[in-house]
């Protein structure tokens, strides 16, 4: 609390004038252009690293960046993330959702641990809240990461796209720089953009391309960023050597 106190201080002296200018300019008319799911890790910080400012963007953090499937949610039952969902795609109208998962990320590597049964049991999810919304969210992923891992990581998998008649290819680490947590979290990823086709309330707007459902994954240990090309089936690191193609593909297909 010393820390976040100073901290205020400090923002106090040095960005709160500029920042309150900013406020006044979206206050009564803000346009976020994206709704951005990511881990709740100390490390993400998506406004640094995509460089938005006030306004951009809805920011949605959860131990895991997990978008459940609507499957577990009956009558009134729900949660945040499809709350959200509804709030910046169907309240404000924004076009593009953004799921980012990143490397290291704590709670993948604990639901790659629960491939033990042991240690997923029952009792141990009582006794973990984490281990429960992991198991009732994320079980999905973990199973195509095991058809991954019978296919010795080289066969590609597929993945349910805006509606069930549109599915795109995916190649996990091809070039095999990654460990086999980081395959999970990016298997992860992308089976969050299957999990947020499956509300009724964004079928017609994903049916008729008026939302657009995206896939990031960073790497916390060298900073890259990476967007999931469905043209090159794979995460592609988004530097000089790509974003020209990159920009292209999305201008195509998303825009």
């Amino acid at each position: 609390m010393n820390r976040i106190l100073r901290g205020i201080m400090r923002y106090r002296e040095i960005k709160k004038e500029r920042m309150v200018q900013q406020f006044l300019k979206v206050k009564d008319n803000p346009m976020p252009k994206a709704v951005f799911f990511t881990c709740i890790d100390s490390r993400m910080i998506p406004t640094r690293f995509t460089q938005t400012n006030v306004g951009d963007m809805f920011v949605v953090r959860n131990a895991g960046n997990i978008i459940p499937h609507s499957q577990h949610f009956e009558d009134e039952l729900t949660s945040n993330e499809p709350a959200a969902l509804e709030l910046g795609c169907v309240v404000n109208d924004i076009r593009h959702i953004i799921v980012c998962g990143h490397s290291d990320c704590k709670a993948i590597n604990l639901l790659y641990k629960m491939q033990d049964s042991k240690f997923a049991s029952q009792e141990n999810r009582r006794l973990s809240p984490l281990r429960a919304w992991l198991s009732s969210h994320a079980c999905t992923s973990l199973e195509k990461f095991q058809q991954l891992e019978i296919g010795d990581f080289t066969n590609p998998l597929i993945f349910q796209a805006e509606t069930p008649m549109r599915k795109f290819v995916a190649y996990i680490d091809p070039d095999n720089q990654f460990t086999l947590e980081d395959k999970l979290s990016q298997i992860n990823t992308l089976q969050q953009l299957q999990n947020i086709a499956s509300y009724g309330f964004l079928k017609k707007r994903l049916e008729t391309h008026q939302l657009h459902i995206h896939a990031l994954w960073f790497d916390i240990y060298t900073g890259e960023i990476y967007y999931f090309s469905r043209g090159a089936k794979k995460f592609v690191v988004i530097d000089e050597g790509n974003i020209e193609k990159l920009l292209d593909e999305v201008d195509n297909y998303y825009s």
